[in-house]
């Protein structure tokens, strides 16, 4: 009970700390926590096959439900003009347009849980096509207008261990054993997973009763694609004896619509996955790497191969990027495809012989609350390019690439931000301390910066660790610079969208000399002049959550720290993760038991008896990924040490939704700020 009492009374006195209090706001000339609510950004911009409109998905949050909500709209891509198209009080998502460009499915989710519909765009009337047992992933319609294959979880039996008792009638008796022999059975954002396996099905785009293609125990997987002649879905799944142990493999298949006839394309080891087919049905692109070498990273290359799987080559050898997404231009001799280069998405045309042609650059994704990369594109028949694009000062829009520069066609954020001084973010030149490799990094001065003051210094850390910040709009930095900090953020080695090699610098090594190249971006901000070198702290989430504790436990100079949803010890961590069929094998390329000295090393408990910085921490209390065991064993090694510290955990929250509800990813972030201000 006295643990208890200690957590509850380190909560309650970051709640009361008098610059955070929970008053009402007035109007503010800087980004205020309250304004997380008047976000908005776009998602998945979908091109009318004939250019003529582009749906797109609109999500903006309601403050009394403290939720998104996502709504269908229609842009002009000539004039911008917009058109709300589906828009209720349930959630709309997945627009997906038929060939002739007639008709729209979408995805809605309602009180009876997620449902295909279709909107006869004549009429303006909808219908739903099919009622389906489960939530469907993904949606495409056959070339011929007439079908759509959906992927969709087909319910199995639980596990069972022997036969329960029978119970009296009338009579009240404890819940029965829950029995598990899956090797991931969880996962983050769903919790324990219903038993079954996810499979492909074919449905009357005019409605009907949805026709299963594929069986067995093993997980079929999208996005789907069909066949020119609208004959065959193809998909990716890894149907191989030890499938659950391999999370890395896949192959591309082909099932029948007819009969359900299987078809493998590809044989190699690696993840081959998201077949695109060319519009001539003669080759098929897909996306996979070789993974013979089970390194921690591989660029994931785009392929293409003849429609019967012979012939793979790889378009994107010479790259030394990773690619994201692809799809076929009208004519069949190039694709589009978007990847990350230098913390920036950009969009590229491939020819079948590998010339890379740049089309634009700065596409943004759903991230609000750091500085990711991320966004979504489609191509239009006369080749024009519908994608989300973003920047430091506003979340994602809907633009559009053809000849000439890209244009932006929304401005969904323009009232929220009209009178509002935001932080500036300018890139910030890094060199190593360790071997001199250039840092990219980025800094982001206050509203009303001064220069001739001196600021307090935040270094603010991503996770993955292979992912990428960029120059993009984010609300945790936003709300720290409206606090009158500075911040600095990079990409450190083993951030993506600088080659493999790049990344691979901590291969089987994390964190490496990740700490060198952070600690050297703290030294290139006060060297800016304008930075007290006496008030550094630092934060960050996931990986950046470890490497914060691996810093505290390697330095004193920062006055405090917050650790969110960190990893504290690796044997725990890849032994309770819900992707440990990856994390060891990939990352460690041994098992906790074959290598306890290894792991231990590499875990920021190991070096917690160094510990003298105040650090908070925080984490969702349903994270599985890094599972909140993580925090809770930090949080009290620090207590048994002494060191200043607090436990904060975010109610219902997972691993990746520690920041999507508003209220708790403002209140988050105003319990990081009050306890800075406590150690100034």
């Amino acid at each position: 009970m006295r643990s208890a009492s200690l957590i509850l009374a380190a909560c309650a006195a970051l709640s009361a700390t008098p610059a955070f209090a929970q008053v009402a706001e007035a109007p503010s000339r800087v980004f205020a926590p309250r304004d997380l609510f008047g976000l908005e950004y776009a998602s998945d911009p979908q091109f009318r096959p004939d250019g003529g409109a582009i749906a797109y998905v609109r999500v903006a949050n309601d403050i009394m439900t403290d939720r998104a909500r996502r709504s269908i709209w229609l842009v002009d891509p000539k004039t911008g003009a917009q058109t709300p198209l589906i828009a209720d009080e349930r959630s709309n998502s997945r627009p997906r347009w038929s060939p002739d460009g007639q008709r729209l499915a979408y995805v809605v989710s309602g009180p009876s849980g997620p449902q295909v519909h279709v909107r006869w765009m004549a009429s303006g009337r909808s219908a739903q096509v099919a009622t389906l047992e489960q939530a469907p992933s993904d949606l495409t319609w056959s070339p011929d207008g007439k079908s759509l294959a959906i992927l969709m979880l087909t319910a199995g039996e639980p596990a069972k261990l022997g036969a329960p008792l029978a119970k009296p009638e009338g009579a009240t008796w404890a819940p029965p054993l829950k029995v598990e022999d899956r090797m991931t059975w969880r996962a983050d954002g769903d919790g324990e997973l219903k038993p079954g396996f996810s499979q492909v099905f074919v449905v009357s785009a005019d409605g009907g009763a949805p026709r299963q293609l594929t069986f067995g125990k093993f997980d079929a997987a999208g996005p789907l694609a069909w066949s020119s002649d609208s004959r065959k879905v193809l998909f990716s799944t890894n149907r191989n004896k030890d499938w659950e142990r391999d999370s890395a493999e896949s192959e591309i298949f082909a099932v029948s619509a007819l009969d359900g006839t299987l078809t493998q394309l590809t044989h190699r080891v690696g993840p081959d996955r998201a077949p695109e087919v060319s519009p001539d049905g003669r080759q098929i692109a897909y996306l996979g790497y070789d993974d013979a070498a089970r390194r921690s990273y591989e660029n994931v290359q785009l392929y293409v191969m003849g429609a019967d799987g012979q012939g793979s080559r790889s378009l994107t050898a010479g790259l030394d990027r990773s690619i994201d997404a692809a799809q076929w231009s009208h004519d069949g001799r190039s694709l589009v495809v978007s990847y990350d280069d230098h913390g920036v998405k950009k969009l590229a045309k491939v020819g079948l012989d590998g010339k890379i042609q740049p089309l634009a650059e700065g596409l943004a994704g759903p991230a609000l609350d750091r500085p990711y990369t991320g966004g979504d594109f489609s191509v239009a028949r006369d080749g024009a390019v519908a994608f989300t694009q973003g920047s430091a000062e506003r979340p994602a829009d809907i633009a559009v690439a053809g000849k000439g520069q890209a244009r932006r066609l929304t401005a969904l954020n323009a009232d929220l931000f009209a009178g509002k001084t935001l932080g500036k973010v300018e890139k910030l030149a890094v060199t190593s301390s360790y071997d001199g490799k250039p840092i990219d990094a980025w800094i982001v001065t206050p509203p009303n910066f001064d220069p001739a003051k001196k600021y307090p210094l935040v270094l603010e850390i991503h996770g993955g660790p292979f992912s990428a910040y960029g120059p993009y709009f984010s609300t945790d930095n936003q709300l720290y610079a409206a606090a009158g900090y500075v911040v600095v953020y990079s990409n450190p080695r083993g951030s993506t969208s600088y080659g493999a090699a790049f990344a691979n610098e901590i291969d089987k090594t994390y964190p490496a000399h990740d700490y060198d190249d952070l600690i050297s971006v703290v030294d290139a901000g006060i060297a800016k002049g304008f930075v007290d070198p006496a008030r550094l702290y630092v934060t960050g989430g996931s990986g950046g959550g470890l490497l914060t504790a691996w810093i505290v436990g390697k330095t004193d100079r920062f006055k405090a720290a917050a650790a969110q949803k960190p990893v504290i010890n690796w044997t725990s961590q890849v032994l309770t993760v819900d992707g440990a069929n990856f994390m060891a094998d990939y990352w460690f390329g041994k098992m906790p038991w074959e290598d306890p000295q290894g792991y231990w090393a590499r875990s920021p408990l190991s070096l917690v008896g160094n510990v003298k910085t105040p650090t908070l921490v925080l984490v969702g209390d349903r994270d599985l990924r890094t599972p909140v065991g993580e925090s809770e064993q930090y949080y009290q090694a620090l207590r048994l040490r002494g060191v200043p510290t607090a436990f904060v955990r975010v109610p219902e929250a997972s691993h990746g939704g520690l920041a999507v509800r508003p209220s708790q990813s403002a209140a988050r972030v105003q319990a990081i700020l009050a306890w800075f201000e406590r150690y100034k």
